[in-house]
C-alpha cells in the first residue's frame, strides 16, 4: 500500500518552491525543503501518527506539523492553496525545470512577463534575454536542455511510483471474487526507468464483477472508458492503469501479448509467422486451421516457438530473440543474489536515519555484508570532518562485534573538477571500501569531465564510481563524457561502475550497462539509501541490472566476501 508520507513529502516540497518563487524567506523555504525530505525517508506512516508523533520526526517543526496535519485530514493546505492562487500555473511550471532554479523563475516573471515554459521557450529563440543579468549563452543553452527534459518526461511517471501504484491495485484485486490470477504487465513489468501508463491483466470467468470492482477502487478518480474486456481509469494520483481481463485458459498468451515491447512482440509473431503459426494475446494458433495450441502459460508459448522463456526485462528487441533460439539467454541477476549493499547514508550527513538503524535493516534484510559510505568533507555542505569519520568508524567496529553481518565502513567521496577526492593517501588506506561520485561542475565540457572520470577510476582508493552519469530522471541530464573511454578506463582499474537503484537515477540505465559490459566492466548495484525506507529500492537497479543483461559474475556485490574483498584491494601494497 502507498503511504501518506509521499503525498506529504510532494506537497511539502511543491511549497518550499513556492516560497522561493514567490520571494519569501530562503531560510522557511530550505525548512520545508528538508521537512519533505525527512517525511518522504520516514519509516512509519504518516497516517498513523498524532500530533505529537508527527513533531518527532527530524525538521518537523512547531509551525510545520500542524499543516502536515491539516493535509491528512482535509487533504489540502491553506498555506499552499494561498501562494499557489498568488502565482500564474504557467510560472510554478517554471521551476520544474531542473536547469532554472525559484530565483531566475521569480526575475523572468516579474521583470519580463514571462509566466510559462512556451513563452521562456520562445523568448529565448527570439533572443529576448540577451543582455540579461544571469542570462548568458551557456546559461540559455542548458536552460532549453531543462526544457526539452521536461517535455521528454511528460506525464509519466519514475517506475517506483508507478510500482508502488500497481502493488496497491493488485492487492485489492486479487481479494475480488472470481479473481483467479492478477499481475501487472507493459513497460512496468518490463521495469522501464518511467511510466507512462499502468497496464493490469486479471484472469477471470466472471468479468463484470472484476470491473465493477476495480471501478469503484478507492485509488480511482474517474473511469475513462468501461468495456466487458478492457476498463481504463484515471487514479487520484493522475496516472491512467488499463484493466483487461481475460479467462484462465488464454493467460500466459495475454500475459506475453500485453508486456510487450511492441517491437519484442512484431519479432515473435515473425517468429510464428515462419512456423506456419499465428500468435495474439488469445493464444498460439495452428495458421491453417485455427486450432489452439498453447496459450495458458508465457513458458509454454515461447517453448512451442522453439526457445527459452525470455524474462520481461529482455523483452526490447535487443538480441534476446536470437539468443532464445540458440538457447544462449544469460541466467540474469535475481534479487536473492545480491549479498550487500556498498553504498548508504546515515544522518551523519544528508541521511534520515542513525548508524544502528541503517545496519538493523539492513541486517533485516539478510545481507552477509553492508557498507556505510556517508559523505565526505569536500560536499561542504555536509559538513564532515576527519574527527566525525573517524568517531562514526569506531561506532562501526563496535557495532560489528558478534554481528553476523560484515560490517565496511566506507564514504562516498566527490570528484573534484581536476578527477582529485578527499583526503590524501594515508587516510583513504583505512577505509573498507570507497565509493567516489560527481556532485558538482556538471557543465565542464565533454573532454574536462572524461579526464576527470577516468582520474577517478585510476586513482588506487576509489572501488566504484557512484551514480556514473549524474542524471536525474525528469530534473537533470546526465553529465556529459566519452562513455568509450571511461568503460575502458574502469575495466582495466578493476573500478566498478554502480547501477543506482534509487528510482529516480537508475544510473547507470540499461543501455549504458549493456555497453560497458562489453568492455569487461564490472559493477555494484547499490541503493544509496538516505533512509531506511529506501533499502528496498534495491529492486529496482537489480532490474536496471537485468534490463543491461547483468549476472551475478557481473556484480560485485553479488561475489561471496572473499572475492569481494580481492576486489575492493584494486591491487593497492
Amino acid at each position: 500500500m502507498a503511504r501518506a508520507n509521499e503525498a506529504v513529502e510532494a506537497i511539502l516540497a511543491e511549497y518550499a518552491d513556492l516560497i522561493a518563487i514567490s520571494g519569501g524567506d530562503p531560510h522557511k523555504s530550505r525548512a520545508y525543503e528538508k521537512a519533505a525530505r525527512a517525511i518522504g525517508g520516514h519509516s512509519a506512516d504518516l497516517s498513523t501518527l498524532d500530533l505529537k508523533g508527527i513533531l518527532g520526526i527530524p525538521n518537523v517543526g512547531k509551525s510545520i506539523a500542524p499543516k502536515i496535519q491539516e493535509f491528512l485530514e482535509t487533504g489540502t493546505m491553506r498555506a499552499v492553496e494561498d501562494l499557489r492562487a498568488r502565482i500564474p500555473a504557467g510560472v510554478r511550471q517554471l521551476i520544474s525545470i531542473s536547469t532554472l532554479g525559484p530565483k531566475r523563475a521569480l526575475l523572468l516573471y516579474r521583470d519580463h512577463g514571462i509566466a510559462s515554459v512556451e513563452e521562456l521557450a520562445d523568448a529565448i529563440a527570439e533572443g529576448r534575454l540577451k543582455g540579461v543579468k544571469g542570462f548568458g549563452d551557456k546559461t540559455e543553452e542548458n536552460v532549453l536542455r531543462g526544457i526539452r527534459l521536461l517535455q521528454e518526461s511528460g506525464d509519466r511517471v519514475q517506475l517506483g511510483l508507478a510500482t508502488d501504484l500497481a502493488e496497491e491495485l493488485l492487492a485489492q484485486l486479487s481479494a475480488v471474487k472470481g479473481c483467479t490470477r492478477c499481475a501487472y504487465a507493459g513497460s512496468l513489468r518490463r521495469m522501464v526507468e518511467t511510466i507512462g501508463d499502468i497496464d493490469v491483466l486479471v484472469a477471470s470467468n466472471s468479468p463484470e464483477t472484476v470491473m465493477e470492482a476495480f471501478a469503484n477502487l478507492p485509488s480511482v478518480g474517474r473511469v475513462i472508458a468501461r468495456g466487458v474486456t478492457k476498463t481504463s481509469v484515471r487514479t487520484t494520483k493522475g496516472l491512467r492503469v488499463d484493466l483487461r481481463v481475460v479467462s484462465p485458459g488464454v493467460w500466459g498468451a495475454a500475459l506475453q501479448y500485453f508486456t510487450g515491447s511492441k517491437a519484442h512482440n512484431i519479432r515473435i509473431r515473425e517468429l510464428a509467422v515462419r512456423k506456419g503459426l499465428k500468435l495474439s494475446e488469445y493464444g498460439l494458433f495452428d495458421a491453417e486451421t485455427d486450432e489452439l495450441i498453447v496459450a495458458e502459460t508465457e513458458e509454454e508459448v515461447y517453448e512451442r516457438l522453439g526457445m527459452q522463456w525470455i524474462p520481461p526485462v529482455l523483452r526490447e528487441d535487443r538480441g534476446e530473440v536470437e539468443a532464445a533460439l540458440g538457447g544462449r539467454l544469460p541466467d540474469l541477476l535475481a534479487d536473492g543474489d545480491i549479498r550487500g549493499d556498498l553504498h548508504t547514508h546515515t544522518d551523519l550527513t544528508d541521511g534520515l536515519a542513525p548508524l544502528e538503524a541503517m545496519v538493523a535493516a539492513a541486517r533485516a534484510r539478510g545481507y552477509e555484508y553492508y557498507a556505510i559510505t556517508d559523505h565526505a568533507p569536500n560536499l561542504y555542505m555536509q559538513e564532515m570532518t576527519d574527527e566525525k569519520m573517524l568517531a562514526q568508524r569506531e561506532k562501526v567496529r563496535k557495532l560489528a562485534v558478534g554481528s553476523p553481518m560484515l560490517l565496511l565502513h566506507g564514504s562516498e567521496l566527490n570528484i573534484d573538477p581536476d578527477g582529485g577526492v578527499d583526503w590524501d593517501a594515508p587516510f583513504l588506506d583505512e577505509f573498507d571500501v570507497l565509493v567516489a561520485s560527481v556532485h558538482s561542475h556538471f557543465n565542464q565540457s565533454k573532454d574536462e569531465m572524461t579526464r576527470r572520470i577516468v582520474r577517478a577510476c585510476e586513482n588506487p582508493h576509489v572501488n566504484i564510481i557512484g551514480h556514473p552519469t549524474a542524471r536525474m530522471i525528469g530534473r537533470r541530464a546526465g553529465i556529459e563524457f566519452d562513455l568509450e573511454e571511461v568503460f575502458r578506463a574502469a575495466a582495466r582499474t578493476g573500478t566498478a561502475l554502480e547501477v543506482n537503484s534509487f528510482p529516480d537515477r537508475l544510473d547507470l540505465r540499461d543501455e549504458h550497462i549493456m555497453w560497458a559490459r562489453r568492455h569487461g566492466v564490472k559493477f555494484a548495484v547499490d541503493t544509496d539509501a538516505h533512509s531506511t525506507v529506501h533499502l528496498p529500492f534495491m529492486r529496482f537497479g537489480v532490474g536496471t541490472a537485468g534490463r543491461g543483461w547483468l549476472t551475478k559474475d557481473d556484480v560485485i556485490n553479488a561475489w561471496p566476501l572473499e572475492r569481494l574483498r580481492s576486489f575492493l584491494e584494486k591491487g593497492r601494497p
